[in-house]
């Protein structure tokens, strides 16, 4: 791995190691000094983290740890590295959220795929744990056509949404980056570890919590700005008022990018918080990957064509010739003077309408009345 100096990177293991993903007083502290200097003011007991950190600082070697990544296939990317993902750079000017906030320390990485190439081009899907068979099968779709055109899709291998949306992208073969809240050599849930695996196979594992480190809530929300900053844009799939998924949503809002939410039936409580995004939060609705893909790509490169029904004969017909037509009884033929009568339209424009009628296969003469044919379209 190139970029950053060996130096920095052993600073922010140990920095990674001691302190909680996603803490204030961590990421404004190496924001403003660097690793090497914020772990220098650690070191010497006149850093804001030092009360909180003087124990776990004993048990620290960083060299140890980044070789113990290493026999496991993860590595350690940081700020100044060629596959460290300037997206993340955003989230040092998002507002915090929960006293999580800035950009991560270190991320550790578990896959062959590169951390800037898979975050190029990348859309977060996400929702509910508790996933109805609707949710689910939507995730799973949405997630398979922006995997398909090579989007990577980011979620964050929970029970629910996240899940199908990880299948969903592995399904076509697409690429998916799984955000964890436990260490990247971990699975939470742990009967999620067979498709962590199958993720870390073909894309990536990605994590800022510790090797070895349990997945705890404060880790959840931290990994939710992550996930948010990750992606062009954030796709919520079903979400109930106090679902997980609304963290994310606010920290797509607060990076200024695109939140997207697909509507669920109205008397769904499991959709009621994406139907709020949708009412007061400016979120886009969608219903299905093409529309997703309209509103992250580049302008104009994923138009949709406006969504019209079917069209039939009496689309084209002009004013006079509908009026004509709604004269024409269908269940028993009358003679034309008695259509002038209904119409309310001069005798000549009625037998001229009726010609055209005729000639377009919308009514019929028998025995010189006439009839309309019948017709599921009218009315």
């Amino acid at each position: 791995m190139s970029g950053a100096p060996e130096a920095e990177r052993l600073a922010r293991v140990a920095l990674s190691r001691v302190g909680e993903p996603g803490s204030l007083l961590l990421t404004e502290e190496v924001g403003r000094l660097g690793g090497q200097g914020a772990y220098a003011r650690l070191l010497a007991g006149c850093s804001p983290l030092s009360d909180d950190v003087a124990a776990r600082m004993q048990k620290v070697d960083p060299a140890a740890e980044l070789q113990r990544a290493a026999d496991l296939g993860i590595r350690f990317v940081v700020p100044g590295d060629d596959e460290w993902p300037t997206v993340l750079d955003d989230l040092a000017f998002a507002p915090a959220l929960h006293e999580r906030g800035g950009v991560p320390v270190g991320l550790w990485a578990r896959g062959p795929g590169r951390m800037d190439e898979m975050l190029a081009h990348a859309v977060a899907v996400v929702g509910s744990r508790s996933a109805t068979s609707y949710g689910s099968q939507l995730a799973g779709d949405i997630a398979a056509k922006v995997a398909g055109i090579g989007y990577t899709v980011v979620s964050g291998a929970a029970i629910g949404i996240d899940y199908h949306a990880h299948r969903g992208a592995l399904a076509v073969g697409g690429p998916t980056v799984a955000v964890l809240a436990c260490g990247a050599d971990r699975a939470y849930p742990e009967k999620h570890a067979s498709l962590i695996d199958r993720v870390a196979r073909t894309g990536l594992v990605v994590s800022e919590a510790p090797l070895g480190g349990a997945a705890m809530r404060v880790r959840f929300l931290a990994r939710n700005r992550l996930i948010a900053g990750m992606s062009r844009g954030t796709v919520v799939v079903e979400a109930a008022v106090r679902s997980g998924a609304l963290n994310t949503a606010s920290w797509t809002n607060g990076l200024g990018r695109t939140l997207m939410g697909v509507p669920g039936p109205v008397n769904s409580a499991t959709s009621e918080g994406v139907h709020q995004l949708i009412r007061s939060r400016g979120a886009l609705l969608v219903t299905k990957g093409t529309e997703v893909l309209e509103a992250v790509g580049p302008v104009g490169s994923f138009l949709l064509p406006e969504p019209r029904g079917e069209e039939h004969p009496r689309d084209r017909l002009s004013v006079t010739d509908r009026q004509v037509l709604d004269a024409v009884p269908i269940a028993q033929a009358v003679v034309t003077e008695k259509i002038v009568r209904s119409a309310g339209v001069r005798p000549q424009w009625v037998r001229q309408a009726l010609d055209r009628l005729l000639a377009a296969g919308l009514v019929e003469c028998v025995d010189g009345a006439w009839r309309a044919v019948r017709d599921d379209s009218r009315g």
